[in-house]
């Protein structure tokens, strides 16, 4: 129900109330059982709901504390399989309600019902359910108290009716879809939502002051509900998948003649044990993404993140956070928080480096063979939570001037995951512990030098208050990592872009070629003040140079101790001119663990809310001089210079039916860095959202990384001869996205995004001294740098550091043209509830040269030579439950 703004719920209060007084609130609501069946039409003709029900809601939004300025009226009832809320919110003018139409799940900004239920009465988690005016379901979990995550689906019914004085709703919430202990009588959290469009008002059974924290910790109890048994929790959804995919590989490729079909049947399943946990199941499951991922450029040498999209690693996921929980914000200034658990490295895909080829076929994604997650509570209220699953061995062709070979590119792989976590003292307090490990089993001995042959983490999360009224609370995390791998596996994982051990200036670093393992550890602690106008933020973590989580986690450095102080203040009292208004400002320092920094600086921010929801926010830091311990991938540390960075962003609000953001971001570093981008969503009728979000880069890099070699006479570099070139980096993009919900179950979504980009390098250059960013120009003092131009076309350089051709290297020419076009179109039908229907149709063409320089009309064209691929799937589900 919170899916929308960080907002808080409790209790009643009985009267108006002016606006800045603080109401009277009351502790429960009381639900009858039923004797009568309810139909879920959204009339309201039952007997049940003809008496007095709850009427009292006060606004969090936009009058803090006044009364709801429509009358609404809430009921609760249940029998021995479901919970019944009904709702009559009348409307003094009801052709001013804004029912749009949506897919599930999404937010337009239309009126809305919702319920959210603490059934674990732990004051810390809950499920929410809540039903827009245009018929649109949208739920999901509440944990931390003050967070929410919409990746959960339920399986319930809702109905709404649009009458001459206002809308009704009628909801029916099985009891499989809560969790909670068997009891003679019991007692949850409860607490509603109305949502009105027009007036951008929220109201509750009570709110949070805008200068608090908390959620499900204010929820008033939900009384009345007993003798019933929790249900046994059975379902089971098998599915039949149809792929077809259409390619255009070259003439004489063996393994490829332009098609392919793949027939998968499989099945997902969902058991109760006991009354707290869930056990889910999965039979050759079905792990493909509906959606793409976007087109990115990366020349960095830190991995692309992509977030998570498949449904068995998006639902009760919360339980698997790991750090955070306790605090509600969590700044980080240069902190790369290493993430613990990062679920797309299952079924990622293969690893192992490939000979050279003419023509292979390897597989895009590793086959999960089955994965079982265990999700719930324990006695004395633990959370708890395990994940397994297991990827089969993979194995790829190859032809090789016609002769074949099959190679094994990925091991067989078991991986484990296994998360406990509680919290006492009312939340006040909490631990918990995370524990992974990836084992994997070798056929090809070859592979073993690309991963490793088994990895394990182990660790601690907790929190704490300072004080009885949780205003300072204190959180933190340590971790311990330890991986075993062949000798040549150790020796690359010490030399990668993550650690680095082959530096030359960190005296306290070496790679070991003797090492058969490597082990490390992280952790960070965080002070954060949760309530009132003044705030404070503070942290430090640490991450040892030996830290490796990259079989199950997501990171991208170590030997990094940083830490910030920060702080600000907040008028969150709306006036005649503004909403509220953030100011901020920090002190940030990182250093390696040789005590060299390697960023420090201020940074300052504000956020602005105008009247009409229109916000703005801007900000600005200047960064120090320090040290990169990373610009020359290995080699020794280069100066960072005085840097200076810069945002606007400026965005409508995104309710309305026409919105509009625009965000631009600056920095030099060592050149400059502008990028801005201006995303739109109209709503031209009620039921289909047009959005589109053009963006455009130009940076100069002054001091863009292109090798390393070995001289021994480059002193000055510790004998490292370090090339670098300025590069002139263009890129446009756009994401276009269409949602056209035809009925509250059934809808089309298109997504569609070109990407066009250039890099032109020039002025090769190499280091002249370590610790600075002095270069020595090829052509230059005594150096040469010679063109050569192929047969084929191709460019390389000669490039010598003295003139003389014996001490020459050379690099081919990096300029490079990309260009994409990449899209999917998804129909969705919930034909039944939990039951749908997917049809998906993917395009993805793209286009490499080495031209590097971005003529729109020249870029454009490309993508005609481009053919594009096409995959269709057709997959159907059946949801069987007891």
């Amino acid at each position: 129900m919170r899916y929308r703004i960080p907002i808080v719920v409790g209790m009643m209060v009985t009267g108006n109330m002016l606006w800045g007084q603080t109401p009277k609130l009351v502790t429960s609501v009381t639900a009858v059982r039923t004797t009568e069946p309810i139909h879920i039409d959204g009339v309201l003709s039952e007997s049940i709901w003809q008496r007095p029900g709850v009427t009292q809601f006060f606004q969090q939004d936009p009058h803090q504390g006044k009364a709801v300025s429509e009358s609404t009226e809430v009921w609760v009832a249940y029998d021995d399989k479901a919970l019944y809320i009904a709702a009559r919110m009348k409307d003094s003018h009801p052709d001013s309600i804004i029912a749009r139409l949506s897919r599930r799940d999404n937010d337009v900004g239309a009126d809305f019902f919702g319920v959210a239920i603490d059934s674990y009465h732990d004051k810390r988690n809950g499920f929410y359910f809540v039903l827009t005016a245009g018929g649109t379901q949208i739920d999901g979990i509440e944990y931390n108290d003050d967070w929410s995550d919409a990746t959960w689906d339920g399986v319930w019914e809702a109905k709404r009716t649009i009458t001459s004085e206002g809308w009704n709703v009628e909801m029916r919430i099985p009891f499989s879809q809560l969790r909670f202990k068997p009891s003679d009588q019991y007692v949850w959290g409860i607490d509603f939502e109305r949502y009105i469009g027009r007036k951008k008002e929220g109201a509750y059974l009570a709110y949070t002051p805008r200068d608090q924290s908390g959620f499900v910790s204010r929820f008033p109890e939900l009384l009345g509900v007993e003798h019933i048994t929790p249900p046994a929790r059975i379902e089971i959804l098998p599915y039949v998948n149809e792929r077809a995919e259409y390619s255009n590989p070259a003439a004489a490729d063996p393994f490829n003649n332009g098609s392919k079909y793949t027939t998968n049947v499989g099945a997902d399943i969902k058991y109760g044990l006991g009354s707290n946990m869930i056990l889910e199941g999965s039979v050759n499951p079905d792990f493909g993404q509906v959606e793409v991922d976007p087109a990115v450029v990366n020349l960095s040498d830190v991995e692309t993140y992509y977030s998570e999209k498949r449904p068995f690693f998006l639902e009760g996921m919360n339980i698997f956070s790991f750090g955070q929980g306790g605090v509600n914000s969590f700044w980080g200034f240069n902190w790369s928080s290493p993430s613990i658990f990062y679920s797309r490295r299952i079924g990622r895909a293969p690893e192992r480096s490939m000979p050279s080829y003419d023509y292979a076929d390897i597989p895009i994604a590793v086959h999960i063979l089955g994965a079982t997650k265990i999700t719930g509570k324990v006695s004395d209220g633990w959370n708890v939570g395990a994940i397994e699953a297991v990827t089969r061995r993979e194995f790829a062709d190859i032809d090789s001037a016609g002769v074949k070979r099959n190679l094994e590119v990925e091991p067989l792989t078991l991986y484990s995951i296994e998360r406990i976590q509680k919290d006492f003292n009312d939340g006040k307090q909490g631990v918990g512990m995370l524990f992974t490990a990836a084992n994997r089993s070798f056929d090809d001995m070859a592979l073993k030098s690309d991963v490793n042959d088994a990895s394990y983490l182990c660790g601690l999360d907790g929190w704490t208050a300072l004080d009885t009224g949780k205003v300072y609370m204190v959180s933190g995390w340590a971790a311990g990592s330890y991986v075993e791998g062949s000798h040549e596996r150790m020796i690359n994982l010490q030399r990668n872009s993550a650690h680095y051990f082959q530096r030359p200036d960190a005296s306290y670093l070496s790679v070991d070629s003797n090492a058969a393992s490597l082990s490390g550890y992280a952790g960070r602690i965080t002070l954060n003040k949760q309530k009132g106008s003044v705030m404070l933020n503070s942290a430090f973590g640490i991450v040892s140079p030996g830290f490796d989580c990259s079989d199950l986690g997501y990171f991208s450095r170590t030997d990094i101790i940083n830490y910030h102080i920060a702080g600000g203040y907040k008028w969150s009292d709306p006036t005649s001119w503004y909403r509220y208004i953030n100011l901020y400002g920090s002190y940030f320092e990182t250093m390696d663990f040789g005590g060299t920094p390697t960023w420090r600086g201020l940074w300052t921010q504000m956020t602005y809310q105008l009247p009409n929801y229109h916000t703005c926010n801007i900000a600005y830091d200047y960064g120090f001089p320090s040290f990169s311990d990373f610009l020359t991938r290995g080699g020794p540390r280069v100066k960072n210079i005085p840097t200076r960075e810069w945002s606007f962003d400026y965005w409508t609000d995104s309710r309305d039916q026409y919105t509009a953001e625009l965000y631009y971001y600056g920095n030099t570093s060592s050149g400059f860095y502008n990028t801005v981008s201006m995303p739109m969503t109209m709503r031209p009728v009620s039921n289909i959202s047009i959005s589109l979000s053009p963006a455009y880069t130009l940076s100069i890099d002054h001091a863009h990384y292109i090798d390393t070699y070995n001289d021994a006479s480059a002193s000055l570099t510790n004998g490292l001869r370090c090339i670098f070139a300025d590069l002139d980096y263009k890129e446009l993009s756009a994401q276009f996205r269409v949602d056209w919900t035809l009925r509250p179950t059934l809808s089309l979504q298109v997504f569609v995004q070109p990407f066009f980009s250039a890099g032109d390098f020039t002025n090769y250059k190499m280091l002249r001294q370590s610790r600075t960013l002095d270069f020595v120009k090829y052509g230059e003092e005594g150096s040469t740098i010679i063109k050569t131009i192929g047969s084929d076309g191709s460019v390389s350089y000669n490039l010598s550091p003295d003139g003389n051709p014996d001490h020459a290297v050379s690099e081919s020419n990096p300029n490079f043209n990309f260009v994409s076009l990449r899209g999917n179109a998804v129909l969705r039908w919930e034909y039944m509830p939990g039951s749908t229907l997917y049809f998906v149709w993917t395009q993805t063409s793209s286009y490499f040269d080495a031209n590097g320089d971005f003529d729109f009309h020249r870029t454009t064209g490309l993508l005609g030579n481009a053919k594009p691929d096409n995959i269709f799937i057709i997959k159907l589900s059946y949801w069987i439950s007891s």
